[in-house]
């Protein structure tokens, strides 16, 4: 099985990605208050995509509707994987802390997410996913469908 976290930026009008939305996660979770992408363990016959979308609407009060999926990262462990599902805002994403694994959500500045207390996983991934993301951007500016 696996677990995956959803990674949703915004862009500006000239399709630059702007700000990411990160969860700074509970003192008492595993590795407590660090910042990182809503996510968590996929349930049972649930794709990377759709355990991405569920656990960022539980975690952060994001409507799946209001993402349109761009990319996949996976990393792969023996016994596990790990997918960074990346997205942009079809509409205007309102996040707030929606249970108790979030200290709070916010939209970070692209620039300023280095500078916080990261999770560990996600600080070693955050400058290929911020690549990937950036790929994705060019191909899928305009009006969604």
């Amino acid at each position: 099985m696996g677990a995956a976290g959803l990674l949703l930026a915004r862009r500006d009008d000239a399709g630059t990605i702007t700000h990411v939305l990160l969860q700074h996660r509970a003192l008492w979770s595993d590795q407590g208050g660090t910042w990182g992408v809503p996510g968590g363990a996929r349930e049972p016959g649930e794709t990377a995509v759709q355990g991405a979308l569920r656990e960022a609407a539980e975690e952060a009060g994001v409507d799946p509707g209001d993402v349109e999926v761009v990319d996949e990262s996976v990393l792969t462990h023996p016994d596990w994987s790990y997918t960074t599902v990346i997205g942009f805002e079809r509409a205007p994403v309102a996040p707030r802390a929606t249970d108790a694994e979030s200290l709070e959500v916010a939209w970070v500045p692209v620039d300023e997410v280095p500078g916080l207390p990261l999770l560990p996983a996600f600080a070693q991934a955050w400058p290929m996913l911020l690549t990937r993301a950036v790929a994705a951007a060019p191909t899928r500016l305009g009006t969604p469908d």
